[in-house]
C-alpha cells in the first residue's frame, strides 16, 4: 500500500504538476487512511515491512473509515478532500490496471457548505492602495506588489515566483504560471504599470545589490520573498489604511474577481484571468455580489 501511494504522489508530482503544498495535503489524508487501515488490521504502524494488499481493500472498510473521520469531529469539508483524495488514489490504480473494483464508487462525498469569499469594499481596496507607505526601497517594492495583486488577481505563490522576463509594460499584460503549471496572460492596467516602472526603475536596482536573478520581486538581502514575510506586511498595511477585517493576499484575488464581475465583466474573461480549471469555481463570485446587494437592499430599504 506504502508503495502504490508513493506511485501516486509520483504521478502527481510529474505528470499533473502538483504544488508540494498541494502533494503534501495528499500524502497527509492518504496516510491517514493507511493508519486506520494498519490499526484495524492489527498491524504495527513502525514495522515497515508491513505490507497491506490495497486491492483486497472494500467498500466496508471505506465506510468505517468514514465512520471513523465522523468520531474525530471533522467538518464535512475535510472529510470531502480527504475522500477526494482517496478516489484520486483508486482512479489512479484502476488506470494501472491494479484494481478491478473502485470500493469508493457507491460512495458520494458529503455536500460542502457554501463558503463564499471575503472580500474587501472598494473603498477599503483604496484606502490600502493609496496609503503612503514610505519611500523606502522596501516600501515601494510592498505598494508595487499590492497594487499588481489587486491589478491582476494573482494567487500569492504567483506573484511570489513572477519572473521578469513574463512582464510587457509595452502591451499591459504579463504571464504567469499557476496550478498544473499551466501558463495565462492577464491584464495589467495603467496605475500597476506605472508602479512597475518606478519600481523597475529606481527600487529593484537597490534591493538586487549587484546579484543576478529574473525573480521580479527581492528581498531586501536580494532574494525571493516568502509568503508569510508579504502577508504580514499587507496585514501591517491594512490596518494603517484602517481596515479593521483580518486581511489576506488572497482576499485580494477575491475582491479583484468581485469588483470586475460588479462592474459588467463576463464569467468567461474573469476566469481566463484567475486561472480556474472551471468555470463553476468562478460562480462562487455571483453569490458574493447577491450577498452585497442584499446587505445593501435591508440597509437602505425603508422596509428593508
Amino acid at each position: 500500500m506504502h508503495q502504490m501511494i508513493d506511485q501516486f504522489l509520483n504521478y502527481l508530482a510529474a505528470e499533473k504538476g502538483l504544488s508540494e503544498n498541494t502533494l503534501s495535503a495528499y500524502a497527509q489524508d492518504l496516510n491517514k487512511f493507511s493508519q486506520f487501515i494498519i490499526k484495524t488490521q492489527g498491524l504495527k504502524s513502525e514495522d515497515k515491512s508491513t505490507a497491506i494488499d490495497i486491492t483486497q481493500i472494500g467498500r466496508n472498510e471505506i465506510v468505517r473509515f468514514l465512520a471513523e473521520l465522523r468520531k474525530e469531529t471533522l467538518s464535512d469539508s475535510s472529510i470531502a478532500r480527504i475522500l477526494s483524495s482517496l478516489r484520486g488514489l483508486f482512479k489512479f490504480l484502476s488506470a494501472e490496471g491494479l484494481l478491478q473494483q473502485d470500493p469508493l464508487a457507491q460512495i458520494k462525498s458529503p455536500k460542502k457548505p457554501l463558503r463564499l469569499p471575503k472580500t474587501l469594499h472598494f473603498t477599503e481596496v483604496e484606502a490600502l492602495l493609496n496609503l503612503n507607505k514610505g519611500d523606502k526601497p522596501g516600501a515601494i517594492r510592498d505598494d508595487t506588489m499590492i497594487e499588481l495583486l489587486y491589478a491582476t488577481g494573482l494567487r500569492v505563490s504567483e506573484l511570489m515566483a513572477l519572473p521578469l522576463s513574463t512582464l510587457n509594460l509595452e502591451a499591459g499584460y504579463l504571464i504567469t504560471r499557476g496550478k498544473g503549471g499551466k501558463e495565462r496572460i492577464v491584464p495589467i492596467g495603467d496605475c500597476a504599470c506605472l508602479k512597475l516602472r518606478n519600481y523597475l526603475a529606481q527600487t529593484r536596482p537597490l534591493l538586487l545589490k549587484e546579484k543576478t536573478t529574473n525573480t521580479l520581486f527581492l528581498s531586501r538581502l536580494g532574494k525571493k520573498m516568502s509568503r508569510q514575510a508579504f502577508w504580514k506586511k499587507l496585514a501591517l498595511y491594512a490596518r494603517q489604511a484602517g481596515i479593521q477585517k483580518q486581511i489576506s493576499p488572497h482576499m485580494l484575488r477575491h475582491s479583484f474577481a468581485t469588483h470586475l464581475l460588479e462592474r459588467g465583466a463576463d464569467l468567461r474573461s474573469i476566469q481566463l484571468m484567475l486561472g480556474h480549471a472551471d468555470i463553476s469555481t468562478t460562480q462562487i463570485y455571483t453569490h458574493v455580489s447577491r450577498e452585497r446587494l442584499k446587505k445593501i437592499h435591508q440597509s437602505a430599504h425603508p422596509r428593508g
